[in-house]
């Protein structure tokens, strides 16, 4: 019997279309035979509508009245932004939130696939943590108001299938990055922070100041790998508990040994200082893919040194993109 998700053409909403993760998926779906005959795909961007808005949100619900819905928009930041602000993340991205799932359900969508963060998990807890511990203790102080509010979407979802019946989901993708990330120095994740930092100091022959030890430990992910997983859960996953989109742990690097991928990528033979007076965050958040790897076995992750050259060469060859 068909589930309700595949019944019919899809036309899918996809928010926070203009990101990292939207833009890996617009470009699965449009450059890499990704998008299925019947198939419909509308890339929302923060300039067609805030969602932190609800009468935003429902007027470009009822623009586009999408049977699918790739839930990607968040008010996200870096390490330093979160722990500066974090009530200003918990409100918007509970509204954010609400905002979307709720007009989805007055809207008759068939399946939400939301995109949650390896920072809900608690940070006193064993490893490696899988999908079924997200609750089970408070997320590191660093990011708590944004963990709790993605922690929220799971409770979302779990309660619109309990009272609705509706095919509500979400993922939960290790540290992604990739073509179109935050390269922004103050704001942006780790990873293409740092290529802008290294990039920086090449061009200026300085050297490269890292934020902490390096010690930290993550499993880092290409976003087109993600986007190309999103794309399944969309289609195929059926449950309502989340599922963890990564590399497996004997995958996971120390922010140290993922500098040094920049370097050699951009060519940088500068000294790299690591000011140990600022914080690490979360020395590490291990996470279990062994739920994914049961549904897909062969998957093939692309090699983070290979991913993480095609991320520098991209960034090297947007600059009115990558550095704006």
């Amino acid at each position: 019997m068909a589930s309700e998700s595949k019944a019919g053409p899809m036309r899918v909403l996809v928010t926070g279309g203009s990101g990292l993760l939207g833009k890996a998926i617009e470009h699965v779906v449009q450059q890499q035979g990704g998008k299925l005959e019947g198939e419909e795909w509308i890339f929302l961007s923060s300039k067609d509508a805030d969602l932190v808005d609800v009468g935003q949100t429902r007027a470009v619900f009822e623009k586009y009245r999408p049977t699918h819905v790739v839930h990607l928009a968040a008010k996200v930041g870096g390490l330093y932004q979160h722990m500066r602000e974090n009530l200003h993340f918990l409100r918007d991205n509970i509204k954010i939130n609400d905002n979307v799932l709720q007009t989805a359900h007055e809207m008759g969508v068939s399946k939400v696939v939301s995109c949650l963060s390896s920072c809900i998990f608690p940070d006193k807890t064993t490893y490696p943590i899988d999908e079924t511990m997200i609750h089970n203790g408070p997320p590191h102080d660093s990011n708590f108001g944004y963990s709790h509010a993605k922690r929220m979407i799971d409770v979302q979802n779990r309660a619109y299938f309990q009272q609705y019946g509706h095919r509500y989901t979400a993922v939960i993708p290790t540290n992604v990055f990739g073509p179109f990330d935050n390269f922004n120095i103050e704001n942006g994740h780790v990873l293409s922070a740092l290529i802008n930092k290294t990039y920086k100091a090449k061009k200026e022959g300085t050297p490269v100041t890292v934020c902490g030890s390096g010690a930290p430990r993550r499993q880092f992910v290409y976003s087109l790998d993600v986007g190309r997983l999103i794309i399944w859960v969309l289609r195929e996953y059926e449950e309502i508990d989340p599922i963890i989109l990564s590399v497996g742990g004997e995958d996971e690097i120390s922010i140290k040994e993922a500098v040094d991928f920049i370097a050699e990528a951009l060519d940088f033979k500068g000294n790299m200082h690591f000011d140990t007076t600022l914080s690490d965050g979360q020395m590490k958040k291990t996470a279990n893919n062994a739920k994914l790897r049961r549904y897909l076995p062969d998957f093939t992750f692309t090699p983070l040194k290979e991913a993480i050259k095609m991320t520098c060469d991209w960034f090297v060859d947007n600059p009115d993109i990558a550095r704006t």
